[in-house]
């Protein structure tokens, strides 16, 4: 196989007319991929999308073919589609976190949608938003981009199409999460084209990598949340003195990766329902 890409998290490898798409146990806070990995995350990243596009089957096609990947990559790769990557992250936001509030603190805003006054962190929003923002290159920073942002780069019917897919999938999402005792705050998605022209879901759907899972029976707006997401590694990060949030990163101390790794776990367990081996 040719290595075609490697990313934050994963490694993408060209094996005939098909990809593999390998997830590896690396973590990235802030778009810096950090030093120390976490063990068994790469696979549940992958078995976590695996059940959920399951679960999303219905409200569109995904990039999925099957697991059959050479064995040292069992468990935490899948074989996919070739798809027209869009380059738009297509954002759904539910609950107002990360830097969704901090858009909002500055200007009221985000991705140019006025919020209503007086909302706080951890706040429900009345109706989930599309706050869609760049995909930036390996070492940079998403942006913000504002629905005619997008439509200047896609076109009108795709961003439509975006628009309600991924609002569609946040809802779906919510509601069998929220079944479970689990809030998803928000969620950050990736589409592409097909052959034939029509969108597809790729990458990773609803994970603690993508996603912001919050305990439901623990939510109140104006504090931070208890998450089983990346977001306890943000946390950790941000209480270091000397690193200015670019490249090199720091090593991640042992506690803390096996605090990680256990919400990892947890959030996998609660969402499907079955034992983490």
């Amino acid at each position: 196989m040719k290595l075609l890409h490697s990313g934050k998290v994963r490694d993408v490898y060209e094996d005939g007319e098909d990809l593999v798409l390998v997830a590896s146990d690396r973590v990235s806070v802030y778009d810096v991929i950090l030093p120390t990995p976490v063990p068994d995350k790469g696979a549940i990243l992958t078995q976590l999308s695996l059940w959920w596009f399951q679960q999303l089957q219905d409200l569109v096609p995904n990039h999925v073919i099957s697991e059959d990947v050479p064995d040292e990559w069992a468990g935490r790769a899948i074989r996919c589609r070739r798809l027209e990557i869009i380059p738009v992250e297509c954002i759904a936001r539910g609950y107002l976190a990360g830097l969704g509030l901090e858009s909002y603190r500055a200007t009221g805003e985000v991705s140019g949608i006025r919020l209503p006054a007086g909302l706080d962190e951890g706040s429900r929003l009345s109706a989930p938003v599309f706050t869609p923002s760049t995909k930036a290159a390996q070492g940079e920073h998403d942006e913000h981009m504002t629905r005619d942002d997008v439509v200047a780069l896609i076109g009108p019917d795709t961003t439509d199409e975006l628009e309600r897919l991924t609002l569609a999938i946040y809802g779906r999402g919510a509601d069998i999460a929220r079944d479970r005792g689990v809030i998803v705050a928000d969620t950050k998605l990736e589409f592409g084209r097909s052959p034939d022209g029509g969108l597809v879901l790729a990458d990773e759907v609803l994970t603690p990598d993508s996603s912001r899972f919050w305990a439901l029976d623990q939510w109140q707006p104006g504090r931070p949340q208890h998450a089983y997401d990346k977001q306890y590694v943000r946390d950790w990060s941000s209480t270091l003195t000397g690193w200015d949030r670019t490249a090199p990163g720091p090593a991640i101390p042992d506690e803390v990766v096996r605090e990680t790794r256990a919400r990892y776990v947890d959030i996998y367990e609660r969402i499907t329902g079955e034992k983490w081996s």
